[in-house]
């Protein structure tokens, strides 16, 4: 769940729902997996992190908030970056700079310095991987999208599953220092993934409409008329509460295990459950997502998805022993991937397929401050009052007050609006359609012809990956 960019791709291009296709979801899920895995994975290395540095658990938390605020917050800058340069090179670059970022802070000696390498180097290189990923998923699938996001999104757990105890074992073995180094090696792979995404190419057009298409072709950097749509703002607001109590309860179930007496390989196990319930819910929540009855509704299913989240939250700021955190581990995982499964596909819902380069980007951005305070706080909390049971309820409330803004936000906003133009090209657009109904028999004739002859002479453009030299490896 990072921000995409203006760049909206080829216009004319058919998605392939396959193909190709297939192999850009493979990369986006594994840099889904890096990117969502890594801010939970590391927090296996706090205690150890106290320990060297004498601190506290607030200031642990920070590297999960500023590694999940530089993939939220980079927005902008990875607009600017892919609508120059493609989303092969910056995936490539960025894959570079997470890699250099956790290596260097295996050799840190105080928590400042890990900050700025673990956090922010390696966060900006995997918001720079996970971005423009999203956009390659969502050019090559259409009809079968719910079912891609799903199943991408399935990578978070995936990963957290081995991350969590590859964690564990490295730290036993090689103390975290030869953790970090070993992890920041590993994650050179999103560098491959970069290379699988092969751009399509557009239909081609004959001399005489290419030059006014290519005049009124201008790209925008990003598109804040969204602004105006009274659904993506509620949408912001609801998210924005979101986050700041989605990512606290798995940064600190570890700890909560740990300081119930328990091992530290039975603790980190936890994640381990909560991540193996995470991969099957992604998956089956994206196909009853797509479902025909369903997807006009998604809205509300997401909504369910966070007051489940959040309800879970609160019962399990009740467990007492490992047993309780297990069963409370089982229902997050259920609740936290339904959430990762439905958020990008509600959005685009809501604003529609044009104006979700720029949406997204911008809903992120504002998540990014609610991401950057939200675990730390969760620390203060925990620090003051040495209580677990409060960090559990904040969270559950804030997830909770969030689905209660995006489902009556929703009801009596958004749905009152949906019959209504949201711009003044969705108002040509419509008056365009208005006048083509008015026309003879013999004009509509004419019209079928020309575009029988279209397809004829193009076939198999729509959907053809091609290979740019710009973009080339």
């Amino acid at each position: 769940m990072g921000a995409v960019v203006a760049d909206d791709g080829p216009s004319g291009v058919k998605a392939p729902d396959g193909g190709w296709g297939w192999a850009v979801l493979f990369g986006c899920f594994i840099i889904t997996g890096f990117s969502y895995a890594f801010p939970k994975a590391v927090s296996v290395f706090f205690k150890e992190l106290i320990r060297e540095f004498g601190i506290g658990y607030s200031d642990t938390a920070w590297i999960s908030s500023i590694l999940l605020a530089m993939l939220y917050g980079t927005g902008p800058l990875c607009s600017v970056c892919v609508n120059r340069f493609g989303c092969r090179p910056v995936m490539l670059v960025g894959g570079l700079f997470a890699s250099v970022g956790m290596v260097t802070a295996s050799f840190c000696t105080s928590i400042v310095q890990i900050y700025l390498t673990a956090g922010v180097i390696t966060g900006l290189g995997l918001a720079l991987n996970f971005q423009p990923s999203l956009i390659m998923l969502n050019r090559y699938f259409d009809k079968r999208r719910p079912l891609a996001n799903g199943l991408s999104a399935a990578g978070s757990p995936v990963f957290l599953c081995a991350l969590s105890p590859l964690g564990q074992i490295l730290q036993h073995e090689y103390g975290w220092r030869g953790g970090f180094l070993i992890l920041g090696g590993m994650l050179l792979n999103c560098c491959v993934c970069g290379a699988l995404m092969r751009p399509l190419e557009p239909p081609k057009k004959s001399e005489a409409t290419k030059e006014p298409a290519e005049k009124t072709v201008k790209k925008k950097l990003l598109d804040f008329s969204v602004f105006k749509d009274g659904g993506f703002v509620i949408y912001t607001l609801a998210a924005s509460i979101m986050v700041l109590g989605l990512f606290v309860p798995p940064v600190f179930v570890v700890s909560y295990a740990k300081d119930l007496g328990n091992q530290d390989t039975k603790a980190a196990f936890l994640l381990t459950i909560l991540g193996f319930i995470d991969i099957f819910a992604r998956p089956i929540c994206g196909m009853v997502a797509g479902l025909k009855w369903v997807r006009p509704r998604c809205v509300y299913l997401f909504s369910f998805a966070m007051i489940f989240n959040g309800f879970t939250d609160l019962m399990g700021s009740m467990s007492v022993d490992y047993g309780g955190l297990v069963v409370f581990c089982i229902f997050f995982g259920i609740s936290y991937g339904m959430v990762g499964a439905l958020q990008f596909e509600v959005l685009m819902a809501i604003v529609g397929t044009q104006k979700f380069s720029s949406a997204i980007g911008l809903v992120l951005l504002a998540e990014a401050m609610a991401v950057l305070i939200g675990p730390p706080s969760a620390g203060k909390l925990l620090d003051a009052t040495g209580r677990y049971m409060f960090v559990f309820i904040t969270a559950g409330i804030e997830v909770t007050t969030s689905a209660l803004v995006l489902a009556l936000g929703n009801f009596f906003c958004i749905k009152k609006k949906s019959e209504e133009p949201h711009t003044k090209e969705e108002a040509a657009e419509r008056e365009e359609l208005n006048k083509s109904e008015d026309k003879t028999p013999e004009d509509a004739k004419v019209d079928s012809i020309e575009v029988e002859q279209f397809l004829k002479d193009e076939p198999e453009k729509n959907g053809e990956v091609v290979t740019n030299p710009e973009t080339c490896v």
